[in-house]
């Protein structure tokens, strides 16, 4: 079965398109629409940039673009002309800490942590070692 490959149609592209930016200095831009395809494929299976298909360019363009227009506010913009408010309230925290360990870190095999050092008489306390 092939790849579901995510394409903006003429209707989502005659949207966004006048809102990108234009007259920017430096090399020759590949095809926004492609890339911006690209993006969205990407936000919406949740991969990594690296994995991004090439039938969208390289995933450093797909990557870059995201990146820069992120820091510009382009998207934000994007998003507030396409829906009509801007979709913030106020200020909100989320805290997403995850940690990994290894798998033994847990202790999962062993058993007790502390163990009899030594075989003990039958009138002498249990001695243990750490």
């Amino acid at each position: 079965m092939g790849r579901q490959l995510t394409w903006l149609s003429d209707a989502e592209w005659a949207r966004i398109e006048p809102l990108l930016p234009r007259g920017r200095k430096g090399a020759r831009r590949v095809d926004d629409r492609r890339v911006i395809s690209g993006i969205v494929h990407m936000l919406k299976i949740g991969a990594r940039w690296r994995d991004c298909p090439p039938e969208y360019g390289p995933y450093t363009t797909i990557y870059n673009r995201f990146h820069c227009w992120s820091r510009q506010g382009v998207w934000f913009a994007v998003f507030e002309a396409l829906t009509g408010y801007s979709g913030v309230w106020g200020s909100v925290a989320i805290d997403s800490t995850s940690i990994k360990v290894h798998r033994s870190a847990a202790g999962a095999k062993g058993g007790p942590l502390r163990k009899a050092s030594a075989p003990r008489g039958a009138d002498e306390p249990a001695r243990y070692t750490a």
